[in-house]
């Protein structure tokens, strides 16, 4: 048994089964606040299942999940607490930038707490006036992370979010997550920038064909695998359960 009372998420025995297809075999995490995870592997190691079934968007076969110490049950009440940057946002084209963050304030009750900080960090003001099928993808990221901010979750999930971000923008997402992480969010990251996940993570978990193949640090890894550099580090892990 998981103790959970100290952890914002805990995930406790997690199987997921596709078909004939075992995407999740086991998996137990925990996440703790003001912290970074980067979940790392290969396409269908898991990773996107994992991720979908801590947003409710897929019922696990079997295995508990618990968020800040309460069993998750059929009540999605609990995802108002998280916020969410997918890899490719997914927008009403018709609507602008300004009617999209008008809607979904609405839809969350206009709370009077937002945290609107990225609208002037990525400079957006005129580009909210405008539809988002007209945005760049760049400019669609930034509108996308600034959701994942907006109602001051206590848990983000981040799926590439510096992928078609230009230095300048990336930097600044950069530094907002480390600001919010020293303020207690705890956050869950994938990037294929290994870069990127040494400068923001605390724990690195690797997923191989639904299973964790390590769990820790980055410089645990390194001296795991005696590889000095994270992506030969992470390709010996690979090779490794392929032999």
């Amino acid at each position: 048994m998981i103790p959970v009372s100290s952890h914002t998420l805990s995930i406790d025995g997690l199987h997921k089964r596709f078909g004939a297809l075992h995407v999740l075999r086991g998996i137990d995490m925990q996440f703790e606040p003001g912290s970074v995870t980067a979940i790392l592997g290969h396409n269908g190691s898991g990773k996107t299942t994992l991720i979908k079934t801590i947003l409710g968007l897929v019922k696990p076969d079997a295995g508990r999940l618990f968020f800040d110490g309460q069993k998750l049950s059929a009540d999605a009440a609990y995802r108002a607490r998280i916020g969410y940057m997918p890899q490719i946002a997914r927008f009403p084209e018709n609507l602008t930038g300004t009617e999209l963050l008008a809607m979904l304030k609405d839809l969350r009750g206009n709370p009077a707490a937002l945290d609107e900080e990225l609208l002037g960090a990525f400079a957006l003001k005129n580009e909210l006036a405008k539809p988002l099928r007209t945005l760049s993808g760049g400019t669609r990221q930034k509108v996308s992370a600034v959701i994942a901010f907006l109602f001051q979750p206590s848990f983000i999930i981040l799926d590439e979010p510096t992928a078609g971000l230009d230095p300048v923008a990336s930097r600044v997402l950069k530094d907002k997550i480390i600001d919010e992480r020293e303020k207690g969010t705890t956050f869950v990251l994938t990037s294929h920038l290994l870069s990127e996940v040494e400068e923001l993570a605390d724990r690195i978990v690797f997923l191989l064909d639904g299973q964790i193949r390590f769990a820790g640090t980055a410089t645990d890894l390194k001296a795991t695998t005696g590889h000095p550099e994270l992506e030969r580090a992470i390709a010996h892990l690979m090779t490794e359960a392929a032999a």
